[in-house]
């Protein structure tokens, strides 16, 4: 890929991710308006998030860092129909695999939910209705799986709108089955499991035309023996855990948070989706399009070039981490009342959401390093580091969350802020770890022109905080919602503005952005 095209394509990435996202708050905006925190709410939660963490496990996670790396490599050596036999053996492995897993989990459904979620065993509406969403949930691991396949080789192709405007679909359905299709239910909380699966359908199909117009849309065939699917399988199976630590800590907080008061699950949710907004932003945006262009400089053994690359990710990835977690810190309260509190999401809710998000905000920056530092090892089909980092970074969160959860208990603070400070901790030592790596093994470090930059970030964000805490005490918390959400707008608006003041002041330029 040709350096002027990388910061391009991170901008086609980054747009369709800002639409997915803002589309994203709009529809937890209304889930939580209209079926509120806990009860079936939380019921649902944990049925989506169960396929939901598979899918970025397997897809987008472990499948993609194995995969485009193998494919990328096709290209480089063999003719298209090689490429188009690769294509067509591994989507009937996958297609294979998924499938009987879907059938286990719809059969087993609440012996899974039992994993997942002990603590509903106490309350057997909320345990049976989880059983009942999750059957209609899962088939989506089956449907994203092939979107995220058929995404990850339209990008290999340079294609990256179509991939990233795909998760768009799922907000829209989500919305439409909360306001239109939830009132026709007994149950209404049901529509939401008929809207997920759905979505899944609609992604996979949209990226159908590009991939036809490529050559690359190949009926699918099961051969295991295939030279290429048996290395991406030997690729895939640990790194499964190594690229989605982050995932599994997340869900190890599903897990205890359905212990804790009613309502933990969805003060969680609340929380991540925020947290969410700064990191599929830029750090999935950046990932998504430096992975096939790392893989093809590892294919020419182009080492300068591999690490310009990093180098320039990371300068996008801390010139935005940086400002997003402190702005996520100091507005946390500001931005659950602007967005989430109306109708069954009550002030209480806001507050407990807030405590969440000012907990986890420090670890945006952790989970956006592993986004561009993890894809590093496997773009050289090493996916043996990740994984022994990953195990490491596990047992760190539930240690943290051990000791968090104690020391929250002892001062008598909600438990569920515990786990979210748990994950920030884990996130830097994900980070940390994967840096150490890539340090010692000269594939990349942070060399003498960062100690400027660190100081220039550091000191702009600085003014940033101050100015946002001297504009909190205007905030009106019991306008209308409208009112809120405007001055939510402003006052982000003024942060950013003097971020971007700041660090020009002193003397930064747009043009150190550039990669190379």
């Amino acid at each position: 890929m040709a350096k002027s095209k990388l910061f391009r394509s991170t901008m086609v990435v980054s747009s369709m991710t800002m639409l997915s996202r803002v589309l994203g708050l709009v529809r937890d905006m209304v889930l939580m308006s209209v079926f509120g925190a806990g009860g079936l709410m939380d019921a649902f939660l944990v049925a989506f998030k169960i396929p939901n963490f598979l899918r970025r496990l397997f897809a987008e996670g472990a499948f993609s860092q194995a995969f485009v790396p193998v494919l990328s490599e096709y290209k480089e050596r063999f003719t298209l129909q090689e490429v188009q036999i690769l294509i067509s053996r591994t989507s009937g492995a996958l297609l294979m695999i998924l499938s009987l897993l879907t059938v286990v989990v719809i059969l087993a459904a609440p012996w899974v939910i039992t994993l997942f979620a002990p603590g509903f065993a106490d309350s057997p509406d909320k345990f049976a209705t989880a059983s009942e969403l999750l059957r209609l949930t899962f088939p989506y691991l089956l449907f994203i799986s092939m979107t995220a396949f058929a995404g990850s080789i339209l990008q290999s192709y340079g294609r990256f709108a179509a991939p990233a405007f795909a998760p768009v679909l799922l907000n829209l359905c989500m919305i439409s089955g909360a306001l239109i299709f939830a009132p026709m239910f007994s149950k209404p909380i049901m529509a939401l499991g008929y809207s997920v699966a759905i979505a899944g359908l609609l992604q996979f199909m949209i990226q159908l035309p590009q991939l036809w117009q490529q050559k690359l849309l190949v009926a699918p065939k099961v051969n295991f023996q295939h030279e290429g699917v048996r290395r991406i399988l030997k690729l895939m199976l640990p790194a499964i855990f190594g690229v989605s630590v982050t995932q599994i800590n997340l869900l190890l907080n599903t897990v205890f948070a359905s212990l804790m008061m009613g309502g933990s699950v969805s003060w969680l949710y609340a929380a991540e989706r925020l947290s969410e907004l700064p990191l599929g932003l830029i750090g999935v945006a950046i990932g998504t399009v430096i992975l096939p262009s790392l893989s093809a400089s590892e294919a020419k053994k182009d080492d300068v070039t591999f690490r310009k690359t990093l180098d320039w990710a990371s300068r996008l990835i801390i010139l935005i981490g940086i400002p997003a977690a402190a702005a996520l810190f100091v507005l946390s309260d500001v931005l659950m009342q602007s967005l989430f509190m109306r109708g069954e999401f009550v002030l209480r809710d806001a507050q407990m959401s807030g405590l969440a998000l000012r907990s986890m905000s420090g670890g945006i920056l952790g989970f956006m390093l592993i986004k561009i530092f993890a894809p590093a090892f496997f773009a050289r089909q090493d996916t043996k580091t990740p994984v022994k980092i990953g195990v490491v970074a596990v047992i760190a969160n539930m240690v943290f969350s051990v000791i968090f959860i104690g020391v929250f208990y002892f001062f008598k603070l909600p438990l569920h802020g515990g786990l979210a400070l748990a994950t920030t901790g884990a996130s830097f030592v994900n980070a940390g770890l994967l840096y150490y790596f890539l340090h010692k093994r000269d594939l990349f470090r942070f060399g003498p022109h960062w100690k400027k930059l660190f100081a220039q970030f550091g000191f702009s964000c600085a003014v940033m905080v101050a100015a946002l805490y001297a504009m909190l005490p205007y905030f009106p918390t019991h306008s209308a919602q409208w009112q809120r959400i405007g001055a939510l707008l402003i006052i982000s608006a003024i942060g950013a503005a003097v971020y971007g003041v700041v660090l020009l002041a002193t003397g930064f330029r747009p043009r150190q952005l550039k990669h190379g």
